[in-house]
Formats: C-alpha cells, sequence, structure tokens
C-alpha cells in the first residue's frame, strides 16, 4: 500500500492516483457544484465574481479552468494561456494547435506517425520489452 500525505491539509492517506486526500478531494467536489450552478444561473459572470458570490478561492476555480471542467466564454482573456506557446485559451493547459502537434510528435515517437492501435509487429512494437524477471545472475 502507497500512502502518502496530502499535498493540500498534510494528513497521511492510502494513494489512489491523486495528490491530495479523499476529504480534500470531497471538498473539491463541493466548490466545483457551487461554482457551477453560480455560473449556470450567471453565465456572463467573471472568475473574481463568482470567487466572491460563491466564497471559493479564485485560485482554484482556475484550477478547475486548467483541469478542462469550466470554460472561459470569451476566445481572448487574460486569465488562461497555453503552457507551451502561451496564446490565450478558453479551457484546459494547451491551445488546439499545440495540442495537435503534441499528439502528431506523440505518435510519430512510437510509431513512425501511425496510430499506435494500428501497430501489430514490427520494430515500432519491439522497442519495448519487459525482461525476463526471473533470470538467475550469479
Amino acid at each position: 500500500m502507497d500512502v502518502r500525505n496530502c499535498s493540500r491539509c498534510g494528513k497521511i492517506y492510502a494513494y489512489n492516483g491523486f495528490n491530495i486526500c479523499p476529504e480534500c478531494r470531497r471538498e473539491d467536489e463541493e466548490d466545483f457544484k457551487k461554482v457551477k450552478e453560480y455560473i449556470d444561473e450567471n453565465p456572463k459572470a467573471n472568475v473574481a465574481e463568482v470567487s466572491e458570490k460563491v466564497e471559493v478561492d479564485s485560485k482554484k476555480i482556475i484550477e478547475f479552468l486548467r483541469q478542462g471542467r469550466l470554460e472561459i466564454r470569451e476566445e481572448s482573456n487574460l486569465i488562461l494561456s497555453c503552457e507551451k506557446c502561451g496564446a490565450p485559451i478558453r479551457t484546459g493547459r494547451f491551445c488546439e494547435k499545440c495540442t495537435v502537434k503534441m499528439e502528431r510528435e506523440f505518435k510519430r515517437s512510437i510509431g513512425g506517425g501511425r496510430d499506435p492501435r494500428t501497430i501489430q509487429n514490427g520494430s515500432a512494437m519491439e522497442r519495448i520489452r519487459v525482461t525476463d524477471r526471473h533470470r538467475n545472475d550469479n
């Protein structure tokens, strides 16, 4: 069992793929629901207004935007920018242009530009192997 400290509250928890404990994740989900409900009722609200009205830190709201759970209405904004090229984006971490480019580079690196699901055998499949773990080096 992998035991870690929550990066937010410091409590010990059984690691489950998240860097925060289940209690902090529940708190995030409650905050997200409050933010989403307010935005649904007030679609033209900005981050500062939402933060003030629902009492959720603006940094957490921006994190929801980065996670792709919320989207900014305006095409050009000053809140989010692509982490690769700096272009303004409405949600997530990367602009569409950089996402396409990174996907292409990834596919090329693992299969010569082909979709990894279509590669059945050959050198691309043979690049990564599991070695015999029971080999006796004595």
